[in-house]
């Protein structure tokens, strides 16, 4: 079982790698969505709230109290519930903020 999510660990991190080379090879658009920075409109705390009020809204429905993982795995793996869950671009960007702090 302990290879098992090993295994999926190594391959999130690999596929999140690829990911990023092939979103900077096409443009700064798709990175600077999934990055968590602090915008001019909202300091670090606001967006740690509004992050936590998006998980809780989006995400707490079919999962437990979030575990933290690095900011890379965590993108991945938002991207593809963002898939599922129908999650806006600023609800992904304030979830990875709050989900990597």
């Amino acid at each position: 079982m302990k290879i098992r999510i090993i295994l999926l660990m190594a391959a999130l991190a690999f596929a999140s790698i690829i990911y990023v080379k092939s979103a900077s090879a096409e443009g700064p658009t798709l990175r600077k969505a999934t990055t968590p920075t602090v915008s001019q409109s909202y300091d670090a705390d606001a967006m740690r709230i509004q992050g936590e009020q998006r998980y809780r809204a989006n995400c707490a429905r079919c999962h437990a109290a979030p575990q933290k993982f690095p900011p890379r795995m965590m993108a991945t793996v938002l991207r593809h519930m963002r898939v599922r869950a129908t999650i806006t671009d600023e609800d992904m960007r304030l979830v990875l903020f709050y989900m990597s702090q």
